[in-house]
């Protein structure tokens, strides 16, 4: 549904599946030359997956992809997350224009940044 979101926005989208490794979801990143990587996660590994996938990013040269995530994922793990390299994370019910504006104005301040 978010990437379907994303789509209907404008952003180009590429969906990798269920069940990427941190590995993995890195070196598409780094194939593709995205911007940025969305995460969900509903199964509770989110305080371990997330990090090494930034982690991964960064070692392999991508540490400025803009990393953003949902799912469910407890408010106490939220502010970690944000230390840990996650730029944004939307919970369940969080409306599909509140994600799409966000990353559109992240990207858009990123840009300006580095330029």
């Amino acid at each position: 549904m978010i990437a379907r979101a994303l789509r209907e926005a404008g952003f180009e989208v590429i969906y990798t599946g269920l069940h990427q490794t941190p590995e993995q979801i890195a070196e598409t990143v780094i194939q593709e030359d995205a911007d940025a990587v969305g995460l969900s996660i509903l199964s509770g590994a989110h305080m371990t997956l997330f990090p090494r996938i930034i982690a991964e990013l960064s070692g392999r040269g991508a540490g400025d992809v803009l990393v953003f995530a949902g799912g469910i994922i407890p408010a106490t793990d939220i502010q970690r997350l944000a230390e840990a390299g996650v730029a944004r994370i939307f919970t369940p019910g969080a409306p599909l224009g509140d994600i799409t504006g966000w990353l559109e104005q992240a990207l858009d301040e990123r840009e300006k940044s580095v330029t």
